[in-house]
C-alpha cells in the first residue's frame, strides 16, 4: 500500500512539474512575441528616419550643386575667348554620388534590419505553435490562445501571394 501511494505522489508531483513548466515556457514565448511587436515598430521607424534623411541629405546636395555649378563655370569663362579649351584641361567641381552610394547602402542594411526582426516574430510564434500541439505539452499548457500577427509587407507582394504570379520583373518601370 505504502509503494502505491508513493508512486500516485512522485507521478502527482510529476504532473505538476510537468505542468509548470510548459506554461512558462508558454508564458515566455507569448510575452517575447509582445516585446517583438515593439522591436518591430522601432526597426520600421528608425529604417524609415535613416533612409529619409539620408535622402534628403541627398537631394540637398544635388539642389546646391545644380545652383551653384552654372553660376562658376558661367563666371569663369563669361569674358574668355578660349574658354573651350580652359574648360577641356582644367579641373571642374565633380559631383560627389557617395552620398548616393551611402544612401543605398542604408536601405539595403535598414530593410534586412527590418526583414530580420519579422523572421523573428515568426520564429517565436513558431516555437510557441509547436510548443502548443506536441505532446505531451499540449495536455499541461492552459493558454492555447492564437497569437495573432500578419506579416508587414508590400501592396506588391500581398498581390503576388493572392494570385500566386509574379511576372513585373521591370526594375525602372515608368509608372505615370
Amino acid at each position: 500500500m505504502l509503494i502505491v501511494l508513493i508512486i500516485i505522489a512522485v507521478l502527482v508531483l510529476l504532473f505538476i512539474i510537468l505542468y509548470f513548466y510548459y506554461n512558462n515556457r508558454e508564458i515566455a514565448l507569448r510575452k517575447e512575441s509582445e516585446a517583438q511587436r515593439g522591436v518591430i515598430e522601432s526597426v520600421h521607424d528608425t529604417m524609415w528616419k535613416i533612409i529619409q534623411q539620408k535622402a534628403e541629405v541627398s537631394d540637398k546636395y544635388r539642389e546646391a550643386f545644380e545652383k551653384i555649378y552654372p553660376e562658376l563655370i558661367g563666371g569663369r569663362y563669361s569674358n574668355d575667348q578660349e574658354s573651350m579649351m580652359k574648360w577641356i584641361t582644367e579641373d571642374n567641381p565633380d559631383f560627389d554620388t557617395s552620398l548616393y552610394s551611402d544612401l543605398m547602402q542604408s536601405i539595403e542594411v535598414e530593410r534586412t534590419h527590418f526583414q530580420n526582426a519579422q523572421q523573428r516574430m515568426l520564429d517565436v510564434l513558431r516555437q510557441r505553435e509547436t510548443l502548443i500541439e506536441q505532446m505531451p505539452a499540449k495536455y499541461f499548457i492552459s493558454n492555447k490562445q492564437k497569437i495573432e500577427y500578419e506579416v508587414i509587407s508590400s501592396t506588391r507582394t500581398k498581390s503576388v501571394q493572392e494570385t500566386r504570379i509574379d511576372d513585373d520583373v521591370t526594375v525602372f518601370a515608368n509608372k505615370e
